[in-house]
């Protein structure tokens, strides 16, 4: 009984992060690149160069997992030759997806159980979207399943800034500046109240690494981005 009242917990936790995501999409891009002051841009094209070699084999198919409103997936695209597919659970988010870039395959799909053969894939990416998981460990397992011998697993989080004093000064923005300015021009204030506290509950960089081989993904290795504000996990499997 204590099993089934854990699952049905999950499963509203996702319906509420789905509803969530679908109220604030079409203002999701403008927020984004204006909350990061266009970091986040930088971070893609960073994820696109830890997968150079693949991205530029016209044979390989890569898998944009939390895809969203597509800006990895696109990033992707533009970066090489391979086909780029990408997965999300939030209809609203893919139909701008789609929009955006009509050359890329977008799926309708909960990461927690793709809908694709095992080992399909050359590489798996997740950007921002890990920790937005009901189940973490459990979306790391279905990225592993789907992922080929030798392919790579790349994550783009948010993580624990690592610079003296800079951790004071990143939690004062997300938790007092960013919720507003996200609120005001979104109408959805929880939202981004919402996001702070996903971040602060998420893994930092060394768990992460560790989570990531538990499910059997070797050689981990972690980038801190802009002081360990995000960071990027990079795997083998």
């Amino acid at each position: 009984m204590q099993i089934m009242t854990g699952v049905d917990e999950k499963k509203r936790e996702a319906r509420a992060v789905r509803e969530m995501f679908a109220g604030i999409a079409p203002a999701y891009d403008f927020l984004n690149h204006l909350l990061s002051l266009n970091i986040d841009k930088r971070w893609r094209k960073r994820v696109c160069k830890r997968l150079r070699d693949i991205i530029q084999d016209p044979k390989a198919i890569i898998l944009d997992v939390a895809c969203g409103t597509g800006d990895l997936a696109i990033q992707i695209k533009k970066s090489g030759q391979a086909r780029v597919i990408g997965a999300d659970f939030c209809r609203p988010m893919l139909k701008i997806a789609e929009r955006k870039n009509q050359h890329i395959k977008y799926v309708e799909a909960d990461a927690l159980t793709l809908p694709f053969e095992d080992e399909f894939f050359d590489a798996v990416t997740i950007a921002f979207g890990l920790r937005n998981f009901s189940d973490w460990e459990r979306g790391l397992c279905e990225a592993y399943r789907v992922t080929k011998p030798s392919g790579r697993l790349v994550v783009l989080e948010f993580s624990t800034p690592v610079l003296p004093g800079f951790q004071q000064l990143f939690n004062f923005y997300f938790r007092r500046i960013l919720p507003s300015i996200g609120g005001l021009i979104s109408g959805a204030k929880f939202a981004y109240e919402y996001l702070p506290r996903s971040v602060a509950n998420f893994p930092n960089q060394e768990k992460l690494a560790e989570m990531m081989r538990k499910v059997g993904f070797k050689q981990v290795e972690y980038e801190n981005l802009t002081g360990g504000i995000a960071a990027i996990h990079v795997a083998r499997k």
